[in-house]
């Protein structure tokens, strides 16, 4: 995968509001991360259109791009970028897959333990919007900060794996101070470049088909595996 496709691909589910901070003490940051956990049993599916920003260093002009992204529990996801797609990334228990329609061309990514290596931990952290519960919380993430602006939560992140922090060492996750709906997510890069998502339209609990995770690829795409040994 290209770095510029790489980080496309991170897109699905990471970018934040640039706010002005007010950082709370510990036991806020604690009491908020619970509120947040607490609303991750409402719903089963998540839905919603998103702008995507990304910020790179060499460019003097953002690049701004819109999609769709679909999530279900547990860990089930697609992200298209694009009208019409030009990029799809879907995650079905532990393999992810990112087709190119117009290169004709299919990625896959194993992300069980097998297969781990720095951008596999990171690519395994595409749903940070969405911890399971607490303890899946703590196992993936360190909380270095807490604002709130605007009636929303940020949350800036650090990956607890050092393999994932050596391709993207901070990741900003944006929540609805009301709800504890996701905003936004964003992920800074180990070259200092960084993207945003901002989600909009969000809808819960749709019933998705299965083969929205599990698309069939046509017999004319190539498909190549850039992980493999």
């Amino acid at each position: 995968m290209r770095t510029s496709e790489s980080r496309s691909l991170f897109g699905v589910v990471l970018l934040a509001f640039l706010l002005e901070p007010a950082v709370l003490r510990a036991a806020d940051t604690n009491g908020v991360i619970e509120a947040w956990l607490a609303a991750q049993t409402n719903f089963t599916t998540w839905t919603a259109e998103f702008v995507q920003t990304r910020r790179l260093k060499a460019l003097n002009q953002p690049l701004v791009s819109t999609g769709h992204v679909w999530f279900a529990r547990p860990n089930r996801f697609r992200w298209e970028l694009g009208v019409p797609a030009q990029t799809i990334a879907v995650r079905d228990d532990q393999l992810l897959q990112v087709i190119y329609p117009r290169l004709k061309r299919v990625e896959h990514y194993p992300l069980d333990a097998a297969q781990s290596g720095p951008m596999s931990e990171a690519l395994g952290l595409l749903d940070a919007g969405f911890p399971r519960d607490r303890a899946d919380f703590d196992a993936r993430f360190r909380v270095r900060s807490l604002e709130s602006v605007d009636q929303a939560w940020q949350i800036e992140l650090e990956p607890s794996n050092a393999s994932a922090r050596r391709v993207m060492p901070t990741l900003r996750v944006v929540l609805a101070a009301t709800d504890f709906s996701l905003l936004a997510t964003e992920m800074q890069f180990l070259d200092g470049s960084r993207m945003r998502s901002d989600y909009r339209g969000a809808a819960f609990n749709r019933d998705l088909p299965n083969d929205l995770f599990r698309p069939a690829i046509p017999p004319d795409f190539l498909i190549s595996k850039p992980l493999a040994p």
